[in-house]
């Protein structure tokens, strides 16, 4: 009987559920997907899951919501399965972004995403570098939330020349860019942002700190449509800094994401790989980072019991 974790992979990521499972050295459960011509989903699990400890390794990117429904389903039917522990492991969670009711009469869904997830079966939560740390607090069972803010420090390595300075794209980042600082053993730097308008478009207007003559690096936990980040780039640049990158968690890079990074003074983009990149948004200055390792790190000491928090998880 082998005791060790199974790995079972939704249909997102099984490029880094397989790479998850080899640096485990463990298998990767046998799942079949089944989309049929009136869209609904089947999952059936092929592999014998009884009394296993099961990983199941899904991510959120598009299709977001069909991805979602099918992790549903296939914590579901490993239940079904007998498995002995269903944990979700979601590198970049579902409707992240959605933490707070922002107007009236909208939802909640990150925490509608947490009940939804216990409901199918999950016993216990995997997360890395959610966007709020109020969504720890919508689960009703154990989540180890993880940072891969070491793994793009090692990626980064020493600085140059050049003094390095981590930049904050607000104020509300600044205490996870100060933990990327305090990681690379550099200053801090805050981004001073305000709304003008109506259209919720925050306007970066001035700097707490010093960038002139330094090379900056912008963090933030994720890049979607790029703005922030290119915004911030161009404020540097005007305050002097000698260059300028950015390295964010999660590279969403929707919408002009791309377009935006290729016309601006960027010269390096860190993402990890918490979300597949296409060949779409493949770019020479785009570097991804994998998050294989940590994320095995984190299930094997899960499986055995151990603590995580030695893996800077958050708190």
């Amino acid at each position: 009987m082998n005791d060790g974790p199974l790995i079972a992979s939704g249909s997102t990521h099984p490029a880094l559920a397989s790479a998850i499972a080899a640096h485990l050295g463990t298998d990767t459960a046998r799942i079949r997907f089944n989309r049929f011509s009136n869209e609904n989903l089947k999952v059936c699990v092929e592999s014998n899951v009884r009394d296993r400890d099961v990983y199941v390794v899904q991510t959120s990117c598009p299709p977001v919501n069909e991805s979602l429904m099918e992790t549903l389903l296939l914590i579901d039917a490993l239940r079904g399965a007998s498995a002995g522990r269903v944990t979700a492991v979601l590198p970049y969670f579902p409707y992240v972004r959605s933490d707070k009711q922002d107007e009236p009469g909208v939802s909640i869904t990150a925490r509608l995403v947490a009940d939804l997830l216990v409901t199918a079966g999950a016993q216990r939560l995997i997360a890395m570098d959610l966007h709020s740390p109020q969504i720890h607090g919508f689960f009703r069972v154990p989540v180890d939330h993880v940072t891969a803010v070491p793994v793009l420090g090692r990626a980064l390595g020493a600085g140059g020349a050049v003094q390095r300075v981590v930049v904050a794209t607000d104020i509300g980042e600044a205490k996870d860019a100060g933990r990327f600082a305090a990681s690379l053993g550099v200053d801090l730097a805050v981004i001073d942002k305000r709304r003008t308008g109506d259209d919720e478009h925050a306007v970066p207007r001035a700097l707490v700190g010093d960038v002139r003559g330094r090379h900056a690096l912008i963090v933030d936990d994720e890049i979607a449509t790029g703005g922030t980040i290119v915004e911030a780039a161009e404020l540097v640049m005007r305050l002097g800094a000698a260059s300028v990158e950015a390295a964010a968690v999660h590279g969403v890079l929707c919408g002009k994401a791309l377009e935006r990074i290729r016309s601006s003074p960027l010269q390096r983009v860190l993402v990890t790989d918490s979300i597949p990149l296409t060949d779409a948004k493949r770019d020479p200055r785009i570097e991804v980072v994998s998050i294989a390792g940590l994320l095995a790190d984190t299930i094997g000491r899960t499986h055995r019991g151990e603590s995580v928090a030695d893996l800077a998880s958050h708190r």
